[in-house]
């Protein structure tokens, strides 16, 4: 008999109809994460959940499950990042959990690449401007903004995606790399290892946080951080929004502190604050970081071979915690 499996948001078509070949699939139609209560049912229901950003299984939500009989085995993240499930209480459980690392490097590094271009060069406010038909023509001083090539970029988390950041930044754009990591990285561009998280932001024009989150990364950068920063220097966040400090970060871009930000993710998304909407040198992004077509389609079969091979007896290819 296939294995029941609840998928908690559509996935493209190609990997539905794959997951529709080899398992007994139930396909959540709702676009928003699951609730308490559903994460409790599916939990007990299912033999295991294909799962997305902001499914929050968390150990109390296993505690809970357990009272009526946990049936799941393993929770395959549609996804790199797995901050939003709590893999040792998972693990307590018996239930394995999966991501797709590898799946979204590339497709991740160039919305930072976007959202550096975009900050630096103010395409945001030039194209409010342009639709808002306040435009009056080209003029020697107009929307002057910092010049990216060259420049000096600082990555925060130098994993697979921030050293695809440093590469593109590098290759692409003869900046400058240093990082901020917790151990020194073997790449094949120059780049330099600072100790201090609040020396690297002293030190570059941009910052980039690509560092995971959770709750040891949790306002990372804080105000204090924000003050080290030049105040020409950008900020840009493709990680996880809980990693800035955002009520900081909305008083550095009020008070000039820094000179912008670019912005895939916030802290209580999908809540965007007016106090952020509302200021032209930030560029707001939807957390598009792997919204393409191809991008999502190798996630989601991805996931689907992290399930194929977990219920062939097999260990799951990218398993977090066994």
């Amino acid at each position: 008999m296939a294995a029941k499996i609840l998928i908690t948001r559509i996935l493209p078509d190609a990997v539905m109809q794959a997951a529709e070949g080899d398992f007994d699939i139930t396909a959540r139609g709702e676009t928003t994460p699951l609730s308490r209560a559903e994460m409790v049912q599916a939990l007990t229901q299912y033999d295991a959940i294909l799962a997305t950003l902001g499914d929050g299984f968390s150990a109390d939500v296993f505690a809970e499950a357990a009272k009526g009989g946990i049936r799941c085995k393993l929770i395959a993240n549609f996804g790199v990042g797995y901050n939003h499930i709590d893999v040792e209480a998972a693990k307590s459980h018996a239930i394995t959990v999966s991501n797709t690392p590898g799946a979204v490097t590339d497709a991740t590094a160039d919305t930072a690449m976007t959202l550096i271009l975009m900050s630096a060069r103010r395409a945001g406010a030039g194209e409010r401007m342009v639709r808002a038909g306040k435009w009056q023509g080209w003029h020697p001083v107009q929307m002057l903004g910092l010049h990216v090539t060259g420049k000096t970029v600082g990555i925060v988390g130098m994993g697979r995606i921030g050293q695809a950041i440093a590469r593109r930044c590098h290759f692409g754009f003869k900046m400058q790399v240093r990082y901020f990591n917790r151990s020194a990285k073997a790449v094949d561009f120059p780049a330099v290892q600072v100790d201090s998280l609040e020396a690297l932001a002293a030190q570059v024009d941009i910052l980039v946080i690509a560092t995971p989150g959770g709750e040891q990364t949790r306002h990372l950068i804080d105000a204090h951080i924000l003050a080290a920063m030049p105040p020409h220097a950008h900020l840009i966040n493709i990680a996880r929004g809980e990693v800035v400090e955002q009520a900081a970060l909305i008083t550095a871009l009020q008070s000039g502190a820094i000179g912008g930000a670019g912005l895939d993710v916030y802290e209580f998304e999908p809540d965007v604050p007016d106090a952020l909407r509302h200021l032209d040198n930030v560029t707001l992004l939807p957390h598009l970081g792997t919204a393409t077509l191809e991008v999502r389609e190798a996630m989601g079969m991805m996931a689907l071979d992290n399930l194929r091979a977990f219920f062939d007896g097999k260990a799951a290819p990218n398993s977090v915690n066994t």
